[in-house]
């Protein structure tokens, strides 16, 4: 088996940084993850995508916007990462 594809122990907490993660990952870390939030009673979620091109942050935006459990979400201001990160509510379970 690669390393690389060998599971890897997240930190549950309200901030999930993306740049520690393969973007085709994606599709399943976020749901998995806000799962996981819901549980321990994190309803607020700081996704951190980073600026760059953008991309990663739409692919973000297209993710969230096809999930249930996601109430809404939005930019962070200046103060928590600007359009590099985004801001989403969870439904309670």
């Amino acid at each position: 088996m690669n390393p690389e594809d060998e599971p890897v122990e997240v930190p549950i907490t309200d901030v999930l940084d993306l740049h520690t993660f393969r973007p085709q990952d994606i599709g399943e870390l976020l749901p998995a993850y806000f799962e996981e939030c819901r549980a321990i009673g994190i309803l607020r979620v700081r996704v951190i995508h980073g600026k760059g091109t953008g991309t990663l942050r739409e692919t973000v935006h297209a993710k969230l916007r096809r999930m249930d459990e996601v109430t809404g979400f939005r930019l962070c201001d200046e103060t928590a990462g600007s359009w590099g990160a985004t801001w989403v509510e969870l439904k309670p379970l």
